[in-house]
């Protein structure tokens, strides 16, 4: 009850925070987004579940890093495991897209490309699809894309900013664009560091260790007469993490000091033509390198560390698009991709693992009548490292009348095997000397193993091991648009995602000393589906209402039909009897919550004071298998539920100063177990100067 009146105090300071100023009750519709059809188009006209971050929301929210913002998103939940990931229709962190202008980053550590080392302070604005989108992007698209547009150069700014807040968090940056007759220059340079924090007090090992990170973005842009243009962006990010890991020296457990180190890389070259805004093509390069060493200072331990992991992706690309007349688009393109990789993850340091891609797409626009507009694509995948891959798409959109607009799409999406899956040698002596190895070399090293007497046992598994293919996911979207007034809109999106081949771990073998042999498997079968609901509402000329909820199931397919068949038993929390599983008892896939929501306030004024609530809760979730079963189903293997609040308030001083102060977190929710992620409340001051 106090939180509730807390936050409604809140709420009723927003409001009468704002005074009177322009005109700013109407809801964009006409946003222009790329990422959903690569190619510009209005979000009124795009058939497929989209939504954008706006650079405005992106400030007075107050966000540090892309993980922050995305959290506030309907439909998105950011998960703590190796790194800040994300689940996008319930669908986890490997099975999603992340792009920067087009581009994909690389990068990741079991499956999870950490959010927290990307910068907010120099986006434009963020694109987010839902969905199979592979016919267009390829690999790692089955959960949907997201696409982080960065400012445009040629805009004649300068602004300097520096954040503080608790935990001696800093945060810096610079921002630089001018336009000179016709070259268009932009740089930008951010700082990122933090002392760290403890969830449990006097403790040696830190929650999150101290870390410090630098990012930095040049791009340059060319007019070359009125058809062609050419240009070049270029971004670097370097993060550095102290660390205190436990390892075992001379039969004693002593706490060791280390470090992370990663260093990330990319560089775009770009030539483009256009003739009479019908025809476009544009011929990309794209070359990216993610490096990473992670270390233990101690000498003569049994589970000393040395980690390093060198990755490599460079990709041509041209991509042409046809604008055949008013009522028809088609756009294609082809590329190949090469890709490298070199880990002692992977046998040795020096030992180079390489894959090709060739590919092409297609796709045609075609509206069919002032109501009906339909779209197809078309996307093959020549992988060297498996066989080839087909990925459709198709969407309608049906408008039968200004206010309303009906959705429906499909798409096949796909994700190939990566390095880890099929190339992974990695024993951690430190934590139980259990191993795992990539389908690729697993059958050697168990026979490596046998011969050097070192394995005790293996299981059925072992027997199944074979090459993987590739996951497929066929995702179906279903949604309404609907447009009271020019103030007020309501959306509602039924989806549904049916994976087969999904690749699992599973243990094929024991060691004589008992640790445990892992290897990558084609086994299950499994699905999301669900309903997202959002409205929009301005309330007079000074107040914007956000709200979004999502509701989940999640379900491994075959789970389903054994617990149908009376196959799966539980045990009772009370009384420990065993007795037959329902399907209602059981909680679907770990670490998905069954409900999500968000609330959000903002009221600004036209000199540009502004203040904000946003209110976002998430259901319990499962974490663990308490009575051997393997499944989620039991009250004690979850993680509770929670609502956390989070607030800000800007006061500009003039044209060329900016204050903002913040408060994440406002009522300092902590799960020390489930969420060692969030530190609890976060208070901070923003100061920014624009030249």
């Amino acid at each position: 009850m106090r939180v509730f009146f807390q936050t409604l105090f809140l709420l009723m300071t927003t409001v009468s925070f704002a005074q009177r100023g322009t005109d700013s009750s109407k809801i964009n519709l006409d946003e222009v987004v790329v990422t959903a059809t690569r190619t510009p188009r209005s979000m009124g006209n795009i058939a497929i579940p989209v939504s954008v971050v706006s650079s405005k929301t992106l400030y007075q929210s107050g966000s540090l890093r892309l993980n922050d913002i995305l959290a506030e998103q309907t439909g998105i939940q950011v998960i703590d495991n190796f790194g800040k990931g994300i689940q996008v229709q319930g669908l986890s962190s490997e099975y999603t897209l992340i792009l920067i202008d087009g581009e994909p980053l690389i990068g990741r550590t079991a499956g999870v490309l950490d959010l927290s080392k990307i910068t907010v302070k120099n986006i434009r604005k963020i694109e987010i699809v839902k969905g199979p989108s592979s016919s267009l992007y390829g690999s790692e698209a089955m959960g949907g894309v997201i696409n982080i547009i960065t400012d445009r150069a040629g805009q004649n700014k300068t602004d300097l900013g520096l954040r503080y807040g608790r935990f001696n968090t800093v945060d810096g940056n610079l921002n630089f664009s001018k336009r000179i007759n016709k070259t268009d220059l932009a740089a930008s340079l951010n700082y990122n560091q933090s002392k760290g924090y403890s969830l449990k007090p006097n403790a040696v090992q830190k929650t999150v260790e101290p870390f410090r990170r630098s990012t930095q973005n040049l791009s340059i842009h060319q007019q070359l007469g009125k058809q062609w243009k050419a240009g070049a962006s270029f971004r670097a990010n370097t993060s550095h993490i102290d660390n205190t890991i436990f390892v075992q020296n001379l039969g004693t457990t002593i706490a060791s000091k280390g470090f992370e180190k990663n260093e990330e890389y990319n560089l775009t070259p770009y030539l483009q033509f256009n003739k009479e805004q019908k025809i476009k093509s544009i011929l990309r390069g794209y070359i990216t390198g993610f490096n990473a060493l992670q270390q233990l200072n101690v000498k003569n331990a049994t589970g000393g560390y040395d980690d390093r992991f060198r990755q490599l992706f460079a990709r041509v690309e041209n991509q042409t698009d046809w604008q055949m007349n008013a009522h028809a688009a088609f756009t294609a393109g082809a590329g190949i991709v090469r890709e490298t990789v070199r880990s002692n993850r992977y046998d040795t340091a020096s030992t180079l693992r390489t894959n090709t891609i060739a590919y092409f797409f297609a796709q045609h626009e075609q509206k069919i009548s002032s109501k009906l507009t339909w779209i197809g694509g078309l996307r093959f995948d020549a992988n060297q490292a498996y066989a080839s891959v087909w990925s459709p798409k198709i969407a309608f959109q049906y408008k039968p009348s200004d206010k309303v607009k009906l959705n429906v799409s499909y798409g096949r999406g796909f994700k190939a095997p990566d390095f880890r899956q099929l190339y992974l040698n990695f024993t951690n002596v430190a934590a139980g000397a259990y191993s795992v190895f990539g389908s690729e070399v697993a059958v050697s090293e168990l026979k490596r193993l046998s011969t050097a007497q070192l394995l005790d046992q293996t299981t059925a598994l072992a027997g199944n091991l074979s090459a993987l293919k590739p996951e497929v996911s066929g995702g179906l979207n279903a949604g309404i648009v609907y447009n009271l007034d020019a103030s007020s809109q309501f959306t509602a999106n039924i989806f549904r995602n049916d994976l087969k081949n999904m690749i699992v771990t599973d243990v094929i073998a024991f060691k004589k000393n008992g640790g445990q042999i892992y290897s990558y498997f084609n086994l299950k079968r499994a699905l999301t589906r669900g309903i997202e609901l959002g409205a929009q509402q301005k309330i007079g000329q000074l107040i914007q209402l956000n709200t979004g909820y999502q509701y989940l199931y999640t379900a491994d397919k075959d789970v389903l039909q054994s617990i149908k068949n009376g196959e799966v038993f539980q045990r009772s929390l009370t009384s420990g009897q065993a007795y037959r599983m329902n399907r209602s008892d059981y909680g679907g896939l770990p670490n998905r919550s069954r409900h999500t929501a968000n609330l959000k306030f903002n009221a600004e004024n036209a000199k540009g004071y502004f203040s904000t609530i946003r209110i976002i809760y998430r259901s319990r979730w499962g974490t663990s298998d308490l009575d051997g079963n393997g499944l989620i189903n039991r009250a004690d293997e979850y993680a509770r539920g929670h609502v956390q609040v989070n607030t800000s308030i800007g006061l500009p001083l003039n044209s060329h100063w900016k204050f903002m102060a913040g408060i994440d977190n406002l009522f300092n929710y902590k799960d020390i177990q489930f969420l060692p992620g969030n530190p609890g409340r976060r208070a901070y001051l923003d100061i920014q100067f624009i030249f």
